[in-house]
């Protein structure tokens, strides 16, 4: 809780006058007044988040926090649990989805156990943080107890902290965990109050009859929990999930430590919307990375007051938008850094 509580105080606006200061320097480069549009503005942000504007993106980092979700006994997922650690075994290996972008972006990934319920072999690039073997089915109790919670949350404070401390500069974060699609809807119902289909999606596959089974054991854990869901905190508890938890805490402690990070997708965004209701000053140091196929997730970037950089209607997760972002989030930074100036190229401005 101590860590957790250091954490949020550190964490404050950005100085809106160094967005300001990056600003005049856009208009002084070799280009017509935002010329490079959307890139000026991701430019002048990360100015303000690290206070400079010589600004760096040249060591990014993707963290996937893995975990598994006990709702996945009412049939929420048409795959087995077991596909959680099988998966993470393939991040270990190189041979997911993510992996292929962070090679192709040169982008260094870690992968964090959080509460994978299966055994997942030790190996290079696993930090192994597991807090338990999944949470509780959600629609008989909360999903985690609250000490569970703060530690989850503080994994991914730590995680922020070591790549701050790495040297890296730049931050993006996604996840595994069978079933947590479920887990994510139910998290943005409670924290948005849209109506159960305006937030239910079909995951990693579901048909018919499986979003059937997602929508019944939302809307019985959102029932049973309803006196809890009042607090960030207790929609974290009451239906979140491990992963989700420290990845709230990422964005904490990213902000904390001033460092621009890329939300991921659906499920990824859900904690970042949990980090930014506990602590509305984190929002500043988010960027969305892309808008998901899933529905719930416009409305979690609504919440947010995000524009996605990118729209190509993936819905994998594992930090895969966010590698793809990243690529943008440098170039931005590149012509702000490497762009001569009007004085400096000998060209007449207007």
């Amino acid at each position: 809780m101590k860590l957790f509580e250091t954490t949020i105080q550190q964490v404050r606006p950005v100085n809106p006058e160094w967005i300001s200061a990056a600003a005049a320097r856009q208009l002084n480069l070799t280009k017509p007044p935002g010329s490079l549009g959307r890139l000026e503005e991701i430019a002048n942000r990360c100015a303000a988040i690290r206070e400079t504007l010589n600004i760096t993106a040249s060591r990014p980092r993707i963290v996937v926090f893995a975990a598994d979700h006990g709702v996945c006994a009412e049939g929420v997922s048409p795959f087995p649990q077991e596909v959680t650690a099988q998966m993470v075994a393939n991040f270990l290996r190189g041979g997911a989805g993510i992996n292929a972008l962070a090679r192709a972006g040169g982008i260094e990934l870690t992968v964090v156990d959080v509460g994978v319920a299966n055994p997942v072999p030790s190996a290079d690039g696993l930090v192994n943080r597991r807090i338990a073997n999944g949470t509780r089915n959600f629609c008989l109790h909360p999903a985690m107890e609250e000490s569970e919670v703060m530690a989850a949350i503080e994994v991914g404070i730590e995680m922020a902290r070591d790549a701050a401390a790495a040297g890296c500069d730049l931050l993006g974060f996604g996840e595994m965990g069978i079933g947590n699609t479920t887990s994510a809807s139910a998290i943005t119902a409670a924290l948005t109050g849209q109506s159960l289909d305006a937030v239910i999606g079909i995951g990693a596959g579901a048909d018919r009859d499986g979003l059937s089974r997602k929508r019944s054991a939302i809307e019985r854990a959102l029932a049973r929990h309803a006196s809890e869901l009042n607090t960030p905190l207790g929609v974290l508890r009451c239906v979140g999930g491990l992963e989700v938890a420290a990845m709230t805490g990422f964005c904490l402690g990213a902000a904390a430590y001033r460092v621009p990070v890329l939300t991921d997708g659906f499920i990824a965004t859900a904690g970042a919307a949990v980090a930014v209701r506990l602590c509305p000053a984190a929002d500043d140091y988010l960027f969305a990375a892309h808008q998901s196929a899933e529905p719930g997730h416009a409305h979690l970037l609504a919440l947010l007051g995000l524009r996605p950089l990118l729209s190509l209607g993936l819905r994998l997760g594992e930090g895969t938008g966010a590698a793809l972002a990243i690529k943008l989030v440098q170039a931005s930074v590149a012509a702000f850094t490497q762009m001569a100036t009007f004085d400096s190229a000998g060209v007449s401005n207007q």
